[in-house]
């Protein structure tokens, strides 16, 4: 495997996660630049490498440059970098690769399809889907994302990763809200969540052996009027779960 010389773009929880796994990878991170000078330095520390906050400092003998920020901090950061001969890419779903065409012709996207928190105690399976604005980006670009995620690596064009951050908003945040009002549901009405664990890590096991549709249980599904009106009547002091629960089981019904 071809060990690579990264300048990290970022100090936040993409920046972060990915740096560890590059590191771990075997691969060299020659610095981290951020605006917040003092995350970026924390981040460099842990890193084992330098940091800077300020564009003209960054270090012109990288392999890559991954920009790692916020989908609306992107041509900000960008608009004073220029590295021309390098391969620069944002980590960003649903920005289009060309806004980095000012920066240097060999640009592209390195997409990881997960929840990154900075917190996280272990790295995660990442997969990565990537492209890139000529072959020489796109080969840089899988050959990193393979140093990662082997064979869980895709090429995928602005469209395609537009899609599936739409579906990844759906089964991860969306799916995590209704973790948390139920949550909230729960300690207003003096029950342990917790015990709800193994029924949450049975359905997402359940995903990885047939399709959600076929796996689809509930009173909803068997048209069970009588419990489905007792839980409305239970839920009237939590009007938007309640909301929530009479939209989903209309949805559920019409998707039979």
């Amino acid at each position: 495997m071809l060990y690579m010389d990264i300048v990290i773009m970022g100090s936040g929880n993409v920046a972060s996660v990915l740096g560890r796994k590059f590191k771990a990878a075997g691969h060299n991170i020659k610095q981290v630049y951020g605006r917040n000078a003092s995350a970026a330095s924390k981040l460099a520390y842990e890193l084992g490498t330098d940091s800077t906050n300020y564009i003209s400092m960054i270090s012109k003998n990288a392999d890559i440059y991954l920009i790692a920020v916020p989908d609306d901090a992107i041509e900000a950061v960008t608009a004073e970098l220029r590295l021309p001969g390098k391969v620069v890419a944002h980590t960003a779903a649903s920005v289009p690769k060309e806004v980095l065409q000012k920066v240097t012709n060999h640009y592209g996207v390195f997409y990881p399809l997960q929840s990154l928190r900075k917190e996280m105690t272990s790295l995660p399976e990442i997969p990565v889907f990537f492209d890139g604005s000529d072959e020489e980006a796109k080969k840089i670009l899988e050959a990193l994302a393979r140093s990662i995620a082997d064979e869980k690596v895709t090429e995928a064009g602005d469209q395609a990763r537009l899609k599936l951050h739409a579906a990844a908003v759906v089964v991860g945040n969306f799916v995590n809200h209704l973790y948390a009002l139920a949550e909230d549901y729960c300690k207003k009405e003096g029950l342990d969540f917790k015990q709800l664990l193994p029924l949450i890590e049975e359905t997402a096991a359940r995903v990885k052996e047939i399709s959600p549709k076929l796996s689809q249980t509930g009173p909803a599904l068997r048209h069970d009027s009588e419990t489905i009106h007792k839980h409305l009547d239970l839920l009237k002091d939590h009007p938007q779960l309640k909301n929530i629960y009479i939209l989903l089981t209309e949805s559920i019904q019409q998707n039979k």
